[in-house]
């Protein structure tokens, strides 16, 4: 090397190696932050796909649940008679990994619908403790709670065949005037949902305070217009119409064995002597056949026909189920007025709202022992009973099954709404609604127990 080469190399420039490690640690910190953004949407992924398989698992355990509702129905000891609760598995059922209950109306829940509790009530709801759409009259309707004159009448000019405008009421002129216009549809309620299509059933009506239909007073409906929905504070549920009203209210007219009921008018009243000797002996039988004559023509229901008659209650229980005033196949809208609440009990004509929470009193009374409808003759003076008659029956055979469930730790709520006809061969599913949007319907202590089992349920 010579001394200009040697000179050249020496006085070369020397990289700027603090340049070179700065530009290692930003790419490091690059990395490491693409590292970290990745891991978070990875996690996630992971909460969403396990919420999702959470929500999966309650999905299926609500399938379950209302097979199993079925099979309840199916295995029914006594047909029409409305299953115990205690007969039935209804709260926190586990199905796998998930948890389900049927959110219910019983008996004494339905008393006291209008208090304080926070707390659902748990079973099967019977359809046949409400009014039926269909076969109400217009008096029945005014009856109801949250309801007007325009929308009894509206109810009775939806479901009417003709174009006619009853007093108050409303046809198809008052719909087609509406932004999205449609005509009246003449033609019988199918679901009561569709109630919100008829004239006057504005969502207030229709839900009241009971934004989540639960029947229970949750605590953002009973704190005023802090939150939805709208509510007067007052520590009491006021439900709307919905709570009420039903389509699918139908009584085969058929003894519990599925044999033919005995018709006491007309051709087959040798039928009913023969019945009454079977049940009650010859001389019974004879004494009770003059008590009511030999023309029943006019008797428009077994309660008339227990009141004329002058049989006991336990006599009449013996034949109530075997016995009809009508040859229908069927008798739909019946109420039941073993599970009715004092609201629905109040729309029955000879009961009306003087009458109701004297009947409600009489029933709490007795509770356990009516087996017929003999009983409200105790409760009501005759002609009442008498009126009463053709609107009420103490069997049921259409229920709601609302079913409530959560996949594992308590996620992925799901909640749906089955109605079971059990009036035919076998039960079936009428109608199915998904009400998981409606919100969370379990009260809040069994939130604050899904959270502490959390990690447990699995």
């Amino acid at each position: 090397m010579n001394w200009n080469s040697e000179r050249s190399y020496i006085e070369r420039p020397k990289p700027e190696r603090g340049f070179v490690l700065v530009i290692v640690l930003w790419a490091a910190a690059g990395l490491v932050t693409l590292a970290l953004l990745f891991g978070e949407s990875m996690m996630l992924e992971y909460h969403a796909a396990d919420n999702v398989l959470a929500g999966v698992q309650a999905e299926q355990a609500i399938e379950g649940a209302a097979r199993y509702a079925l099979a309840v129905l199916t295995d029914w000891d006594e047909p029409g008679e409305v299953p115990d609760t205690s007969d039935y598995l209804n709260q926190a059922v586990e199905v796998g990994d998930a948890l389900v209950w049927f959110l219910g109306r019983t008996t004494a829940a339905r008393t006291t619908l209008r208090t304080s509790a926070q707390q659902p009530a748990y079973g099967l709801t019977d359809e046949c403790a409400k009014l039926n759409l269909n076969t109400a009259t217009v008096d029945m309707l005014k009856a109801l709670p949250r309801m007007t004159d325009e929308l009894a009448a509206a109810i009775v000019d939806w479901r009417d065949e003709d174009e006619e405008v009853s007093e108050n009421g409303a046809e198809s002129p008052a719909y087609l005037l509406r932004t999205l216009a449609y005509e009246c549809k003449n033609a019988p309620f199918e679901t009561v949902e569709e109630l919100s299509l008829v004239a006057g059933a504005d969502w207030e009506v229709l839900y009241g305070e009971d934004a989540n239909r639960n029947g229970v007073l949750d605590p953002n409906e009973n704190d005023g217009n802090v939150s939805w929905p709208e509510d007067n504070q007052d520590g009491r549920l006021d439900p709307g119409l919905l709570e009420y009203v039903t389509v699918y209210s139908r009584e085969p007219n058929k003894r519990a064995d599925g044999t033919a009921r005995v018709n006491v008018k007309g051709a087959t009243a040798q039928e009913f002597q023969t019945l009454l000797q079977e049940k009650l002996g010859e001389d019974r039988a004879a004494e009770i056949q003059r008590n009511l004559g030999s023309d029943l023509s006019s008797v428009n229901s077994v309660l008339e026909v227990y009141i004329k008659s002058q049989m006991t209650e336990d006599e009449f229980a013996d034949i109530a189920d075997a016995i009809s005033v009508s040859d229908e196949e069927n008798l739909p809208g019946l109420i039941n007025i073993n599970t009715a609440p004092e609201a629905v009990l109040a729309c029955v004509p000879g009961i009306g709202t003087a009458n109701a929470a004297a009947v409600a009193a009489y029933r709490q009374s007795k509770s356990g022992s009516l087996t017929s409808v003999a009983w409200l003759a105790q409760a009501l003076d005759e002609a009442n009973a008498i009126q009463a008659g053709p609107y009420v029956t103490t069997r049921s055979y259409q229920y709601t099954a609302d079913l409530a469930a959560v996949g594992h730790d308590g996620k992925g709520y799901r909640r749906v709404r089955f109605v079971l006809d059990a009036s035919g061969e076998e039960p079936m599913i009428r109608y199915r609604q998904d009400l998981t949007a409606a919100g969370w319907a379990l009260g809040p202590e069994i939130q604050k127990r899904l959270a502490a089992m959390k990690g447990t349920i699995r």
